[in-house]
């Protein structure tokens, strides 16, 4: 009976992860280039469960020999191995504002391939997005809307010392004193980058960003468009009843054996 404790706990637990993961898509379903995430839930290893006893052996001494007898196996519960952000790109729309880009992907050589602007975080270290929603900042710099500078091709901030600028679509930002090309780059495996906020880093994971054009994926660059976030939000609802839904199942399971065992303690253990 305890065995079921912990299972239904292990469920109520995981759809509880699921949906905080849900709710935080649909906090993002305006946030221009958001990736949603998707859970993965696994169940723990099964065990195979046998009866361990001895058998009498109709002889003159009454020999007793172990047995061995399987009943079967028992599920262990479920946990939410991981989250996968889905890559997939999201809807372009038109904002009219000069400071906005999108990146429109093309053929990459991976299908988990994915194109992003480079920027840098606060301790000066690349991150990289896909939220196009940048601005100029007092100086001159184009930065993100959190004031992180975009960065060019040689990993430096770009200087466009005001608003009158002109990027072309294969990410070349023409501006009156010269021109920088941004720092777009490939990532082979999107799904090794680890969220930090609203920026990728791929720091832990070891991975290696690289020049599109080497690694024969294709792009454009659109000025005053934003790439929208890729969230569902029918489907997200959708999933996250049905999360609640399996977080009340469980939840009445766990009751279930809750009054069995304060039965088995009251009052099974009474009459003996």
């Amino acid at each position: 009976m305890l065995r079921g404790f912990y299972t239904a706990a292990s469920g109520m637990i995981a759809q509880q992860r699921n949906q905080e993961m849900i709710s935080n898509n649909l906090a993002n379903v305006n946030t221009p280039g958001f990736k949603a995430d998707q859970a993965t839930l696994r169940s723990f290893p099964e065990l195979l469960m046998k009866q361990m006893g001895t058998k009498s052996v109709p002889t003159t001494n009454g020999l007793q020999l172990k047995e061995n007898r399987t009943i079967g196996s028992l599920s262990t519960g479920v946990y939410a191995q991981e989250s996968i952000p889905n890559f997939q790109q999201g809807p372009i729309r038109e904002t009219g504002m000069i400071t906005d880009l999108a990146i429109v992907d093309g053929e990459k050589p991976e299908e988990t391939g994915g194109i992003f602007f480079s920027v840098a975080n606060d301790n000066g270290d690349i991150r990289y997005t896909r939220n196009g929603n940048f601005t100029v900042d007092g100086e001159g710099f184009l930065t993100t809307n959190e004031g992180h500078y975009v960065l060019d091709q040689a990993g430096n901030p770009i200087q466009t010392n005001g608003l009158d600028f002109v990027v072309t679509t294969n990410g070349m930002v023409q501006f009156e004193d010269g021109n920088a090309l941004l720092g777009i780059v490939y990532i082979a495996n999107a799904n090794d980058l680890v969220k930090e906020g609203n920026l990728l880093s791929a720091d832990e994971a070891g991975v290696e960003a690289e020049d599109p054009a080497t690694a024969g994926a294709n792009f454009s660059v659109l000025q005053q468009t934003l790439e929208s976030s890729n969230v569902n939000p029918l489907q997200a609802m959708t999933e996250m009843m049905q999360a609640y839904r399996t977080f009340e199942q469980n939840q009445r399971v766990l009751k279930t054996y809750d009054e069995s065992m304060g039965k088995a303690v009251n009052e099974i253990g009474r009459l003996g």
